[in-house]
């Protein structure tokens, strides 16, 4: 049993530095399809008399749900899944989630940078949405969390790929961990709940796009 782990955990760590490593080739071509796509967007403003939303903005446009349906159900590990659907679909207008953080549904079609990003200031989170599509955890945490758990959860984002940390005033709980779909509170950050998650969603098999990008996205 413990050899199968170890060896699970190795092929782990081989195939996430592998993505890294295919990152920065990545982040090249996105930066090109970033400018390109600049340009088609002012040709369609100018054509159509459209106006573009900013991704970190949705004040010009009406609030809708995120297309997600379903609930909760908990698992004997603390873990809560979400059972029902959770829409996948680019957006622009504002997304109201029935969770928070939430656990997918429509989402920004850009993504928060989750390279092992740490932010000090709340996301949008119909940009860390997508962040989640890819493959990222992300930490959260309110002003009851601990200075010392904060500090000790951003040292180990920073050293994880495909993982995101940001406050979160309006979560239930002081910290919280999700993936897409999945979802649990922990008690800190040597809670060894936070390792157990973390080896099971970076990049794990909820991943809707396992290998995009967690880089060439938003930096906030």
């Amino acid at each position: 049993m413990g050899s199968a782990n170890t060896t699970g955990s190795v092929a782990r760590k081989a195939r996430i530095e592998e993505m890294r490593r295919a990152e920065q080739a990545r982040e090249r071509r996105g930066r090109v399809l970033v400018i390109g796509g600049s340009v088609v967007a002012v040709v369609a403003l100018v054509a159509g008399g459209v106006f573009v939303v900013r991704s970190q903005s949705g004040d010009d446009a009406p609030a809708a749900d995120s297309k997600a349906s379903g609930n909760f159900v908990t698992g004997k590990d603390g873990v809560r899944t979400w059972k029902g659907k959770l829409g996948r679909t680019h957006v622009t207008r504002t997304v109201k989630y029935p969770t928070e953080p939430p656990v997918g549904g429509d989402h920004n079609q850009v993504w928060m940078n989750c390279n092992g990003d740490v932010y000090t200031k709340a996301l949008n989170n119909m940009n860390a949405v997508h962040s989640l599509e890819h493959g990222a955890v992300w930490v959260t945490y309110n002003s009851k969390a601990s200075k010392a758990d904060v500090d000790a959860l951003a040292a180990k984002v920073k050293k994880t790929p495909y993982t995101l940390m940001s406050p979160d005033d309006a979560q239930p709980d002081p910290i919280m961990l999700t993936a897409w779909g999945n979802q649990r509170t922990v008690t800190g950050a040597g809670d060894p709940n936070v390792d157990t998650f973390f080896a099971k969603f970076v990049q794990g098999q909820q991943t809707p796009e396992p290998g995009a990008a967690c880089t060439g996205g938003l930096p906030q």
